[in-house]
């Protein structure tokens, strides 16, 4: 859901690369039908999306990474202790403190689930972007 918002959230640029990976992803999963509903509620979707897992290289080719939650965050610490500087957590860049913090887990918890965590994305967007563009960033994952 992140990455077809995130894109959707780029507008016209196309001079950033973006992708998704998780700590723990069943690979190869195409996204669930409740994601493919928030995403197309909103005009964006997840083009030949298939689930992966993160990897060094990917790490490697990154230039900033977001993880959703601290206890990601500290997956992506422990497994990739030479990029930590690239890590940051999704929930610091959200201006409302009730939507601050972890981005909640919507699997199993259904439909409202997957909406509440569009608009904690959706929160924290503007804030990635400033950052990235004040960064000179070009690549997120």
């Amino acid at each position: 859901m992140a990455e077809g918002l995130f894109r959707k959230a780029l507008g016209t640029r196309q001079d950033w690369v973006v992708c998704s990976a998780g700590v723990a992803a069943s690979v190869g999963s195409r996204e669930s039908r409740d994601t493919a509903k928030v995403l197309s509620d909103r005009a964006a979707s997840l083009t030949n999306f298939r689930s992966q897992q993160v990897s060094e290289r990917m790490i490697e080719e990154a230039d900033a990474v977001f993880a959703m939650t601290l206890g990601h965050l500290s997956a992506l610490e422990y497994d990739f202790p030479d990029h930590t500087d690239k890590f940051y957590l999704l929930g610091d860049f959200v201006d409302d403190p009730a939507l601050a913090g972890d981005v909640p887990d919507p699997i199993g918890q259904g439909s409202r689930a997957y909406q509440e965590v569009a608009q904690v994305l959706e929160a924290a967007f503007p804030g990635v972007l400033r950052f990235l563009e004040a960064d000179g960033s070009q690549e997120t994952k």
